[in-house]
């Protein structure tokens, strides 16, 4: 954390035309791939010695 803080600022002070903007609480959860997520946990369930069948809900 503290060194994305230092290239934060590194970057503030480097340019005098930059600006920083806050991203937002929920960035993480609007930018969500949720292909992607499901593909790295089934890797982690099978990498643990399970079988995984997804069937999609109702």
């Amino acid at each position: 954390m503290a060194r994305s803080i230092l290239v934060i600022a590194w970057h503030l002070i480097n340019d005098p035309d930059a600006s920083y903007q806050e991203l937002g609480a929920d960035w993480h959860r609007r930018h969500l791939d949720a292909a992607r997520k499901t593909r790295d946990l089934v890797r982690q369930l099978q990498a643990l010695g399970h079988q995984v069948a997804l069937a999609p809900s109702a």
